[in-house]
């Protein structure tokens, strides 16, 4: 293998040069420096795109904070833990589930954000500050239907402003902690649900295991392939998911 490997990149490295020799090459380059100007335009230009480095930066958490990721992710964490099976889905693949369960939930506001502010920007048709508003009004719609009232009172107690008297009013400052707690409390009372049936057959294996005297044998290495078989049976990741994508309707 080593002898086909070798003369392999030894030909190819040949040929690029051979190539480099004949052809010139354009490559991009950046050039970062700091350096004193007097034209505004320059400046809000450099400002435009410390902007956009930090949207990028932030865009993980957008995606976690404002969207249906957390519920979901939450849900799928409590179904392996009441399976008791460990690392088995493991993180990288329930993350990724996770996310494409996210994207078609949310392909609605997404499509909707990028037909009226992405593209309309895009071709100079709107300016970057409606941009940002048209982007967030699709966003705002979802999280105020998945929001409870009592929780969005909350927030509105703790930032001390007035009552809003529409939805208009209500800051997103105030709506995204009051969305996320409002998810935090439904992925954990659908964990619960998702419990029960898991806790009672714990209980079970538990109570034969104590009732035949084998003291030193744990109880979830009986109950495991139950839980296992009892999942598979009721086809629970279909009815998993399409309780997930339900419960956001």
């Amino acid at each position: 293998m080593k002898r086909l490997l070798w003369p392999t990149l030894a030909g190819l490295v040949v040929f690029l040069a051979a190539s480099s020799a004949h052809a010139q090459v354009t490559l991009p380059s950046v050039n970062l420096g700091f350096k004193s100007t007097n034209n505004p335009q320059e400046i809000v230009s450099t400002l435009k795109v410390l902007m956009i480095l930090t949207v990028l930066t932030l865009a993980p958490a957008i995606m976690i904070m404002m969207t249906a990721f957390t519920r979901i992710i939450i849900v799928l964490s409590f179904v392996r833990q009441a399976l008791g099976t460990q690392q088995m889905p493991p993180n990288q693949l329930l993350v990724g589930l996770a996310l494409f369960l996210t994207f078609f939930i949310m392909s609605p506001f997404f499509n909707k954000i990028n037909n009226e502010a992405l593209q309309p920007f895009l071709n100079n048709q709107i300016s970057q500050e409606q941009a940002v508003e048209k982007s967030l009004a699709p966003l705002r719609v979802f999280m105020f239907h998945q929001t409870r009232s009592q929780d969005l009172e909350l927030f509105v107690r703790l930032a001390k402003m007035d009552t809003p008297r529409t939805r208009a009013d209500v800051p997103t400052t105030v709506l995204i902690p009051a969305f996320v707690l409002s998810e935090l409390k439904t992925a954990f009372q659908i964990g619960f649900i998702i419990y029960l049936p898991f806790l009672v057959i714990d209980m079970v294996a538990a109570s034969v295991l104590m009732a035949m005297g084998m003291m030193m044998l744990p109880p979830v290495v009986i109950s495991l392939p139950f839980k296992i078989m009892l999942f598979v049976l009721v086809d629970g990741w279909t009815l998993l998911i399409g309780s997930l994508v339900k419960s956001f309707g």
